[in-house]
């Protein structure tokens, strides 16, 4: 077949994770495949990512790539996946999750209860900030935007961090940021976590440590050597898990700002799903779990819209401006 070609976004985590992607899909098919370097306005624009069209200014572009025909996959970090189907296009593979946890990487070696009385902390997510400030009221929480290295730099001290990291005008400024662990394990950054934020701490973005295959949907048929690559690529599990949590976040219509945490997971012949919805300041917080015996797409989706039910029920959408941006 002609060479495959894999968009991906052109920043230092996409590219590192959509090579490891390429080749291991190439070696499944057996066919030669190409990394296509795609701009999105979420690598050029430089507001805060809550107030510039939220998660889907990363997929837009990628998207058209696809329907234009310029790639045959695009790969997404899945949490910048919008919920939203696009006619034509199909999620083929979701491979098998990475750390979903949220990692802090503090100055001194500092864990999230050892930062000083008002320490300055790094996050460009209205979700993470309110789960930081629930936990430490007296933290001050700074918006950031920028790559991986970028926000690292904002902290002195780290391994890796070198002083033409910085960005232009700054210094490094900041007590900690928090980011993605599986993005820092990716692009080897994993040494400059001095904790891993566990889930009754800090539930993640749903799909976040997942990536997402997605592709035209005439490709997906398993009578082709790509359909059956990317067939071969997908997880049972992870996919379970991340359709529980896009359910949760679709029947939510959650934008890219509201302060929403979820996780599924899979244990024996259970799907355990936990969700948390947060007022922006971290006062007030309401969190549930649900679990099914379903382990089918179906079941999973169920399973996230019923507790997304609950927490409207229980007063969510008076937490937080669920709808925040487009999702």
């Amino acid at each position: 077949m002609h060479t495959v070609k894999i968009g991906t976004r052109g920043s230092k985590l996409a590219l590192s994770q959509t090579q490891q992607i390429t080749e291991i899909l190439s070696a499944i098919g057996g066919f030669d495949a190409e990394l296509v370097t795609i701009k999105t306005d979420g690598d050029v624009l430089t507001g805060p990512l809550s107030q510039m069209g939220g998660t889907g200014v990363f997929a837009v572009e990628l998207r058209t790539a696809l329907l234009d025909s310029r790639v045959d996959v695009a790969v997404h970090s899945l949490k910048d996946l919008p919920t939203a189907a696009v006619p034509g296009l199909s999620l083929a593979a979701v491979p098998m999750r990475g750390d979903s946890r949220d990692a802090l990487c503090a100055r001194d070696g500092l864990t999230l209860a050892q930062l000083p009385q008002g320490a300055t902390v790094g996050t460009g997510s209205p979700r993470r900030a309110a789960q930081l400030l629930a936990a430490r009221p007296d933290l001050a929480i700074v918006d950031i935007r920028g790559n991986v290295d970028t926000r690292l730099a904002r902290v002195p001290g780290l391994p890796g961090n070198a002083s033409d990291d910085v960005v232009p005008g700054k210094t490094a400024d900041l007590d900690a940021v928090v980011l993605a662990a599986a993005g820092l394990t990716r692009i080897g950054r994993i040494d400059t976590v001095t904790e891993f934020l566990e889930n009754d701490v800090m539930l993640p973005a749903p799909g976040q440590g997942a990536l997402a295959l997605e592709c035209r949907t005439e490709d997906t048929s398993l009578a082709s050597v790509l359909g059956q690559a990317l067939n071969a690529l997908d997880d049972q599990d992870t996919r379970l898990a991340i359709t529980a949590e896009r359910a949760l976040l679709a029947r939510l219509e959650a934008g890219c700002s509201a302060p929403v945490g979820a996780f599924a997971f899979r244990n024996g012949s259970s799907l355990f799903l936990e969700a948390v919805v947060c007022s922006l300041d971290g006062v007030r917080s309401l969190r549930l779990k649900e679990v099914t015996e379903e382990l089918s797409i179906v079941g999973a989706t169920l399973l996230g819209i019923e507790l997304a039910e609950g927490l409207l029920a229980g007063g969510a959408a008076d937490l937080a401006d669920l709808a925040g941006s487009a999702k």
